[in-house]
């Protein structure tokens, strides 16, 4: 069920000041194979990025928790702590994709929600819902990065299906960052899964 991006164009960019340091913002249309359905996604990019593999973070769009502060997930504190991490190396970049919910869209990813709450984990609800249990794709992302001009990277994530996609499409990863936080109480279950199913470095 996972889709195939087979074009990414970039189509704009600016000086984007923010709260943690001036970065230059990029904006990409990824157009999909098999919907046709055009999405897009961002590049933040800060400093001198090819004097040495940068500090990449690629983050997927999580509503709930980058805005609205969920506790159910580690996504909000994962994207801020990036941010905070390429300001204090003053170089570095975030690529925001499109992808909420492991790529199930954001309704469905409250649904998925209500069957956590009924007991089912993070990877099972995904399925109950027909889905497979993780639908994102990382060739976006790789194009992305050629397009900005970088072939290796040092990844920020503790996802090691993460890196494998990249190098599969060509994106040396030469270090694995790790990013890990505690559990807030509410969040436990979610990370657990995300170790023992999902092979993460947590």
């Amino acid at each position: 069920m996972q889709r195939v991006s087979s074009s990414v164009r970039q189509l704009a960019s600016a000086d984007f000041p923010t709260r943690w340091g001036q970065f230059r913002i990029h904006g990409f249309r990824l157009e999909s194979a098999q919907d046709g359905n055009p999405e897009e996604a961002v590049a933040l990019v800060m400093g001198d990025i090819h004097a040495s593999p940068p500090l990449v973070r690629i983050h997927s769009q999580c509503l709930t928790g980058d805005v609205f502060g969920s506790l159910r997930c580690d996504c909000g504190e994962q994207l801020h702590h990036a941010l905070e991490q390429i300001t204090a190396e003053e170089a570095g970049v975030v690529l925001y994709l499109a992808q909420e919910g492991r790529g199930i869209g954001l309704v469905n990813k409250l649904r998925a929600y209500r069957l956590q709450d009924a007991g089912f984990d993070t990877l099972d609800a995904n399925e109950q819902l027909g889905f497979d249990a993780d639908e994102r794709v990382y060739l976006p992302a790789a194009e992305m990065l050629r397009q900005l001009g970088f072939g290796t990277i040092r990844l920020l994530t503790n996802n090691p299906e993460k890196v494998a996609a990249l190098e599969r499409y060509g994106i040396r990863v030469a270090e694995r960052v790790p990013h890990v936080f505690p559990s807030n109480g509410h969040s436990e279950r979610y990370l657990r899964t995300k170790a023992t199913r999902s092979g993460h470095f947590l």
